[in-house]
């Protein structure tokens, strides 16, 4: 399956402003690429591209007053098969886990688990571990959380999701993945493409948050907003939470003008 990628957004900004953009296809899936990702800045200006430090392709540029432009458009191949299912996954001692997946047990900007752990425990401390918890915590997540664009807000956290039982795609992540650290099983935060493929349509397209969890020997993708295995979704970056993967990150005013995404599956 070929899916079409990219975006359009726009940016005013009130004086010379530091930005740094997390606009690409995390590098786990560069090699699907089957054209490259060149991104496209109006007024033209320097680009420099960094790797932050979880593995992400960053950009960081000084935009001038005024309006600032970013398109990209590229083609991706995937396999068209949703979501990886492994009940069998199992879940490992503290003491086994590999090394680089230790900071995502611990507490992050949005995801308290010193506030959650108790919870957490009481309802699902009686599930097997593994495979079969994580997917309790989706369905706990999605049917106790009603979700709804304006309950949107940056500064709410999972503590805050769990008290108000409302919020957006981020805080259904956010809460899921808390609890899922709670349980000692490491969890981090994605953010990508994720289209209307093999589902009703929905516009206006946008971007996704899901979250991962390290299960057997590898990350495997939950998502307890939808709760149920996706096609054709494209991560962009991971990290802790929603702080560490920001798509855009201004140091100064800016106020968005416009934003357009696209994630469609290319007909043959």
């Amino acid at each position: 399956m070929l899916i079409k990628l990219g975006f359009d957004i726009e940016f005013e900004l009130r004086g010379p402003t530091p930005m740094v953009l997390m606009l690409f296809v995390h590098p786990s899936r560069v090699a699907d690429l089957q054209s490259p990702e060149e991104l496209r800045v109006e007024p033209e200006m320097p680009v420099a591209y960094y790797t932050d430090l979880f593995g992400n392709r960053c950009a960081r540029i000084l935009a001038p007053e005024g309006n600032v432009r970013f398109a990209l458009e590229t083609v991706i191949q995937d396999s068209g098969e949703p979501d990886l299912q492994a009940p069998d996954a199992v879940q490992h001692r503290i003491e086994d886990l590999p090394n680089e997946t230790l900071a995502f047990l611990m507490a992050s900007r949005y995801c308290e688990v010193d506030k959650l752990s108790d919870t957490a425990w009481k309802l699902f401390g009686q599930t097997p571990a593994g495979w079969e918890r994580v997917r309790a915590i989706c369905t706990w997540v999605h049917n106790h959380i009603t979700f709804g664009y304006h309950f949107a807000h940056h500064e709410k956290s999972a503590f805050d999701v769990y008290q108000s039982g409302q919020g957006v795609c981020r805080d259904f992540s956010h809460l899921a993945l808390t609890f899922c650290r709670c349980m000692n099983i490491p969890a981090r935060y994605a953010t990508g493409y994720m289209g209307d493929i093999g589902v009703p349509l929905v516009l206006p397209m946008d971007f996704s948050g899901w979250f991962e969890v390290y299960l057997g020997d590898r990350w495997y993708t939950f998502d307890a907003r939808h709760n149920v295995p996706r096609i054709g979704r494209v991560v962009m970056a991971v990290g802790r939470d929603a702080a560490d993967v920001a798509l855009t990150t201004n140091f100064g005013s800016a106020t968005l003008k416009k934003f357009f995404v696209i994630s469609d599956e290319m007909q043959a």
